[in-house]
C-alpha cells in the first residue's frame, strides 16, 4: 500500500531534478558594453496568417538598430535562439544551426512570414514613436514597461506585445 505515495514522491523529485539540470544549462547574458542599450523582459508575437502563429519568450536586447543582439529564452532560462545583426547582415543561432541572411528584416520575414521591426523596438522601448511602415506602436504604457505594436499592412496582420523593466 505504500508504493503509490513513494512513486509519486519519486516522480516529483525526478521532475525537480530535470528542471534543475535544464536551468543549469542556461546561458547567462553577456555584460553590457559602455554606451550600449540593454533591455530585458518578455515578448509575444502573434501573426494572423492562414495558419495563425504565436510565439512568446523572455528576451535580452542589446546594441542599436544598426548592430545588435536579441537573445530569446524559455521560462526555464534555456536559450531558444540568438539573433545577431550588423550592417553586413543578420544571423539566427539555434544551438549548432545557423541561418544567415542579408538583413535583419529579411531574416525576420523568412522566419515569421512578416518583417518584425526589431530595429524600431529600440526607439519604442525608449518611448520614441518612430515611423515604421505598416506598424502602429501604442506607447501609452511605456513608462509602466508595456508596449504593443500592431501591423496592419501588408498582410498578414501581426501584434507584438512587450513587457520590460523601464
Amino acid at each position: 500500500m505504500m508504493r503509490w505515495p513513494v512513486r509519486r514522491l519519486h516522480a516529483r523529485w525526478t521532475v525537480l531534478a530535470c528542471a534543475t539540470v535544464l536551468a543549469a544549462c542556461a546561458t547567462p547574458p553577456r555584460p553590457a558594453e559602455v554606451g550600449e542599450d540593454v533591455w530585458s523582459g518578455r515578448l509575444a508575437l502573434q501573426i494572423d496568417s492562414a495558419s495563425p502563429q504565436s510565439f512568446s519568450a523572455a528576451f535580452d536586447l542589446r546594441g542599436a538598430p544598426t548592430a545588435g543582439e536579441l537573445q530569446l529564452t524559455s521560462p526555464l532560462g534555456n536559450t531558444l535562439a540568438t539573433v545577431v545583426w550588423t550592417p553586413a547582415g543578420a544571423e539566427l543561432r539555434q544551438g549548432s544551426r545557423v541561418t544567415r541572411r542579408g538583413s535583419l528584416d529579411e531574416l525576420t520575414r523568412e522566419l515569421s512570414g512578416t518583417e518584425v521591426p526589431v530595429a524600431a523596438l529600440f526607439g519604442w522601448l525608449r518611448g520614441q514613436a518612430g515611423d515604421v511602415p505598416g506598424w502602429q506602436a501604442d506607447l501609452s504604457r511605456q513608462t509602466e514597461g508595456r508596449i504593443t505594436a500592431r501591423r496592419t499592412w501588408p498582410l498578414p496582420t501581426a501584434e507584438l506585445r512587450v513587457v520590460f523593466q523601464p
